[in-house]
């Protein structure tokens, strides 16, 4: 089993917005095989808590516009890492610093990486 199309479709909406604040090292994992819950873990980066914030307001609006709404979000008051759960996808908004830290990569490392448009990924990189 793989992510779903819609799960995708969402990842990469989120992805685009936040690439748009900026973000950095924007990655989707398919999780699918192993979560019940969600299909997609979205992790991008932010270098500071007021970039953190904007990126979680740029995604979530920008999913409200494809009719998705976050069930949940948890860590918005520190804005050092924020979780953001859409069902279909959960996006990990980290600071850069906590994102190197706890590695979400590296604990899902066995999860196959969805592919994502270059230019939502390049744009971030080397801006931030």
């Amino acid at each position: 089993m793989t992510a779903s199309e819609r799960a995708r479709t969402l990842a990469i909406a989120a992805a685009a917005a936040a690439s748009e604040k900026k973000a950095s090292a924007i990655v989707a994992l398919d999780v699918s095989e192993h979560m019940v819950l969600t299909d997609v873990f979205l992790v991008v980066s932010g270098q500071n808590e007021r970039q953190v914030a904007a990126i979680v307001d740029a995604v979530e609006e920008r999913l409200h516009a494809e009719g998705a709404k976050a069930v949940r979000r948890e860590g918005l008051t520190q804005a050092r890492w924020v979780l953001l759960d859409f069902g279909d996808i959960v996006v990990h908004v980290q600071h850069e610093e906590d994102r190197a830290y706890y590695a979400l990569e590296r604990l899902w490392r066995d999860c196959p990486v969805i592919d994502l448009p270059a230019a939502v990924v390049d744009s971030g990189e080397g801006e931030s």
